[in-house]
């Protein structure tokens, strides 16, 4: 079975959502879709996407400072979770992506080597995974994993990326989002859940976006 079949094990509804452990945003997303897995029935697929990836196309059109961490830090805590998943499967994906959001975003340590190396071990995985954020070692498997997400929406986006069941008979939908802070709780995040299965489920809806007013609030 593929890793995006519209199936799953457990008989739940699947939502697959791509990542990259540097965004904030998609770390408000991830924290919004834990909370519909205890209030709706559904199982999330963590999957890693690259903002490196994303913006090399679009390098010299970046503000420095943002070009010089693309280059350059920004491949780091993606490369590890790959090589986690390479080395011990997918299972590993979304435990550890949730070790390396709290410390990098939670409690402000950054894309730190100790903030890896923390996170590992927190989900016990072995601390020599950290050696492949300077590696290029599973490159082909992340860009393949950041194309399977990217081509369900198009390059004009971010991250995250959330697939959801759509329409009968057509398949699931892919949309970037949803964008929100603070992470919903409880019937909160049940009622956006429905709303994004309602846009999903209307044949050629695309887009609906207001202005930041304010930016990620951490829990």
């Amino acid at each position: 079975m593929s890793e995006t079949s519209g199936t799953t094990t457990s008989g739940k509804t699947p939502v697959d959502f791509w990542f990259d452990p540097l965004c904030p945003w998609a770390w408000m997303t991830s924290r919004w879709v834990v909370e519909v897995e205890k209030v709706r029935d559904i199982e999330v697929r963590w999957h890693v996407m690259s903002l490196a990836v994303l913006n090399e196309p679009r390098l010299g059109e970046l503000p420095d400072e943002y070009r010089d961490m693309m280059a350059t830090t920004a491949w780091g805590p993606v490369r590890v979770v790959i090589a986690a998943r390479e080395q011990h499967g997918q299972e590993v994906v979304g435990p550890l992506y949730e070790a390396l959001g709290k410390r990098i975003h939670n409690q402000g340590e950054g894309t730190t080597p100790e903030a890896v190396l923390g996170a590992l071990a927190d989900v016990g995985l072995p601390a020599s995974l950290a050696e492949y954020a300077e590696k290029d070692t599973y490159d082909t498997e992340l860009r393949a994993s950041h194309k399977t997400g990217i081509d369900k929406v198009g390059q004009d986006v971010g991250t995250p990326v959330i697939a959801v069941p759509g329409p009968e008979g057509q398949g699931e939908v892919a949309f970037f989002g949803p964008v929100v802070t603070p992470a919903p709780k409880g019937e909160e995040a049940a009622r956006l859940w429905d709303g994004t299965l309602l846009v999903a489920g209307v044949s050629g809806f695309y887009e609906l976006k207001r202005t930041r007013t304010q930016g990620p609030i951490f829990d």
